[in-house]
This record gives structure tokens, C-alpha cells and sequence, in this order.
């Protein structure tokens, strides 16, 4: 394939991501990451991205997005973390995580575990147990902490996964919320503690149990966290 050709391709393939049937960007999408390689397609992906309203097809840009070096992606999606659109920084996020640089780290700053957009949150909650190094593990936390009682079931059962990723470094700060004078707290904290230590325990389960044992008081509560 001559230069001419390949660029038509190209062309081709970065229009295709703008398409209006969600089967054609998925495609493209596929391509592009089967032979990831020519001018302007990971700036076409990480675009598509901020927009790209198909679950699908994100997950698909974001496959694509790991296929090419991380020297070429990783800067990229960097600056898009400070995007004012919500969803270009939560997948952003997202592919941060799969392409798993420890070094990024520095990156998932405070302010994006407690962005305002849910899913923004959601994403860098599970980017930064991917990513956090072993010493930075107390610190992250302490910080998700501060999300306890936040959002509807998903979202809390979001931040309990990530916590208990962590691991059993997590029960200093479990012992602490369950002694949050906010019932929301208390019950998502306990219920998190079961899940640390039956991971096998649904959330929902978990859940009612918490609320049983914050009826009973702050006492009992902290409790059955230690």
C-alpha cells in the first residue's frame, strides 16, 4: 500500500469514529487498534472519547488506545484529565488505568476522587487502586474515605470495591467511620467492613446488615469494626 492509500485509509477509518451508527465507530474503533499505526489516530480516539455516548464503543476506544505505545497515549490522556467535560476526564481515567502506568500516579489528585460528576469519581476510584504505589495505600484510603454515604447503590458499592482493594490497611479508617455522627456514613462503612472480610457477601446483604447494626447505636457499630 503506497502513502496515498494508506492516508485515504486513515482517513477513512478517524471518519468512520464520527459516524452516526454506533456499529460503524465500533468497527473503526477495532480497526484502528488492530494495527495501531499512523498519523492522528490517538488524537481521533482520545477525541471520540469525550463523546462517545455508546458504552460499547468506549470500551472499544479505550482497547485501542492500549494498543498503541504508551509514550504516544499516555501524555494525551494526561491534559485530558483537566478537561471541562466530565466524560473526556472519566475516560480518560478509565484507559489510564488499563494501560496501568505506575507513573501517572501523581495525576489522580484529590479533586478528581472528589469530582462533583459521579462518574468522574467512579473512574478515578478504580484508576488510583490500579495505580497507587504500595507506600501511597494508607494515604488513598483515607482520602476515599471521605466518599462514605456519597451517591445511590452503585456508586457506594463503586467505592467499597475500591476500598477493599486495598486490603486490610483499610480497617483503621473503617473503625473511624463508624463513628460518623451522619447514619449514611456509618451504614456504608459497616457494610464495607463486611465486605473486607467476606468478600463473598453481596452488597445489598451487607447493606441491610449495616443498617441493622446503626439502628443499634454508634457503640455497636465500631463494634463490629474491630
Amino acid at each position: 500500500m503506497n502513502s496515498t492509500q494508506m492516508n485515504s485509509q486513515l482517513t477513512r477509518l478517524i471518519e468512520a469514529l464520527g459516524s452516526g451508527d454506533s456499529s460503524t465507530r465500533l468497527q473503526a474503533a477495532l480497526a484502528i487498534g488492530t494495527h495501531p499505526d499512523g498519523p492522528g489516530l490517538v488524537e481521533a480516539l482520545i477525541a471520540r472519547c469525550a463523546i462517545e455516548p455508546d458504552f460499547y464503543v468506549r470500551d472499544m476506544l479505550t482497547w485501542a488506545l492500549t494498543r498503541f505505545p504508551a509514550g504516544d497515549t499516555v501524555p494525551r490522556l494526561l491534559a485530558e484529565l483537566r478537561s471541562s467535560v466530565p466524560q473526556a476526564r472519566s475516560q480518560s481515567l478509565h484507559t489510564l488505568s488499563k494501560i496501568g502506568d505506575r507513573n501517572v500516579w501523581p495525576a489522580i489528585t484529590r479533586s478528581l476522587l472528589r469530582d462533583a460528576d459521579d462518574e468522574v469519581a467512579r473512574s478515578a476510584w478504580r484508576a488510583a487502586v490500579v495505580l497507587v504505589p504500595d507506600g501511597d495505600k494508607a494515604g488513598l484510603a483515607a482520602e476515599l474515605a471521605t466518599q462514605f454515604g456519597r451517591g445511590d447503590r452503585t456508586l457506594q458499592l463503586s467505592l467499597s470495591r475500591a476500598l477493599v482493594a486495598l486490603g486490610p490497611l483499610i480497617e483503621p479508617v473503617l473503625e473511624a467511620a463508624v463513628t460518623s455522627t451522619d447514619p449514611a456514613v456509618r451504614t456504608h462503612a459497616v457494610a464495607t467492613e463486611r465486605l473486607l472480610r467476606d468478600p463473598d457477601t453481596g452488597f445489598d446483604q451487607a447493606v441491610d446488615e449495616a443498617k441493622r447494626i446503626v439502628a443499634l447505636g454508634p457503640e455497636r457499630a465500631q463494634e463490629t469494626a474491630c
